[in-house]
């Protein structure tokens, strides 16, 4: 009940004429007033309603009364209910008295003064909107401190978060310095090395096998780099909705044998021996060079964490959507840290050194959606992780662009 609804009261009396009088003396806007006649029927008044007051006659049939204010007051819903006794009984009958022993807060007698009915129903109905409204801010404040403690905790989430992201950015710069730091350092001691020799006129160093080799170190160094700054560019693409997808029929498993190939001599040297499925051709409408990238980047990802065991790659159809699965025999993910990987700048360890900048997840996740479809992972500890890249086959799936992060 609100604290503007009009205050309820009962009026409890065998006679409807009295009822009636008594209801017309103190009925107005800011009250209902309800009547019964006995006192079975007050009590079934009084247990769907929320009385300001009960007014009741002493003398009735059956249950009087003082019987019904005895019931009253041995229940917890009808105990707090201001009773006012009427009685037309003379005073030396001493009904005062024993009204008040019953819980009674007033007693009056017959014939009823008006003035002072009105004056004590007033104060009693005062009584109530007091209650009510003071309820009402007691449960706005209760309200106002739930939510204040709902903000509290998304402040403190969202300081921890920023505390986070700040000391990821700080990482994120240190690592970049130091992944462009490694090829550029090899790269100059490379140059100052050749530089040393031709000022000493050593020519046979600069044969046709040496400068091959150099120069293959001098690739290795510059992809890397490349690389590096590829992965950062994406991020940027991704986060502005502006990496474009070019998508043209491409054969998967040519593609898979190709990067399977391709990373031999990595694998082998991680001591990880990657394994490919045979599978019939698939054929799909994707970006080529964005699936072999996020291809690219499980395998790597797997060789890494993979304790060295065997990196398995299967294709399986599902309906009119394709799905790539890499497992390795790792580690494993923790539970909590599952989704933890996707984002950008997440990195694992391994013998507790981070390894790159934590971006290929995020990025092979990011161009997953971009093609319409879904990159997951599942991951018992101690049982290795298997990442699974589902794509759709037909080109209405295709997204033109990465969607922004």
């Amino acid at each position: 009940m609100s604290a503007h609804d009009p205050s309820k009261l009962l009026i409890v009396d065998d006679l409807p004429e009295n009822l009636r009088a008594l209801d017309a003396l103190i009925r107005d806007e800011q009250r209902l007033v309800f009547q019964a006649q006995s006192g079975e029927e007050a009590l079934s008044l009084m247990l769907e309603h929320e009385f300001a007051l009960a007014i009741l006659d002493v003398q009735m049939p059956g249950m009087d009364g003082f019987e019904l204010a005895e019931l009253m007051r041995s229940t917890s819903r009808t105990r707090n209910i201001p009773i006012v006794f009427v009685s037309a009984a003379g005073r030396e009958l001493n009904y005062a008295f024993k009204g008040y022993e019953t819980g009674a807060v007033d007693f009056l007698y017959k014939p009823l003064d008006p003035d002072a009915v009105r004056s004590k129903v007033h104060v009693f109905v005062t009584l109530d909107q007091q209650r009510r409204e003071m309820q009402r801010q007691m449960e706005a404040l209760e309200a106002a401190r739930r939510e204040q403690e709902v903000l509290l905790g998304e402040l403190n989430a969202t300081q921890a978060e920023l505390q986070r992201s700040l000391r990821m950015r700080d990482e994120f710069m240190s690592l970049v310095a130091h992944e462009l730091r490694t090829p550029l350092n090899t790269l100059f001691l490379e140059t100052q090395m050749r530089s040393l020799q031709l000022k000493r006129g050593n020519l046979p160093a600069f044969n046709p096998d040496q400068m091959n080799s150099m120069i293959k170190r001098d690739e290795r160094q510059i992809k890397a780099m490349i690389r590096l700054i590829d992965d950062m560019l994406d991020v940027s693409r991704m986060k502005s909705g502006t990496l474009s997808i070019r998508p043209a029929k491409v054969e998967l498993m040519a593609l898979l044998e190709r990067v399977v190939n391709d990373l031999s001599l990595q694998a082998a040297a991680a001591g990880a021996n990657v394994v490919l499925a045979a599978h019939h051709p698939v054929e799909g409408f994707w970006d080529e060079f964005r699936i072999e990238q996020v291809v690219v980047n499980l395998l790597t990802n797997a060789m890494r964490y993979g304790g060295g065991g065997a990196v398995e790659v299967s294709v399986y159809d599902e309906g009119c959507n394709v799905r790539i699965a890499v497992r390795d025999h790792g580690k494993g993910i923790a539970p909590d840290y599952i989704e933890r990987i996707f984002e950008p700048y997440e990195r694992g360890t391994k013998s507790g050194e981070p390894k790159g900048l934590g971006l290929g997840l995020y990025i092979s996740r990011q161009l997953a959606v971009s093609h319409g479809g879904q990159l997951t992972v599942e991951s018992t500890p101690g049982q290795g992780a298997t990442f699974s890249l589902v794509l759709p086959c037909t080109e209405t799936a295709l997204q033109p662009a990465a969607a922004p992060a």
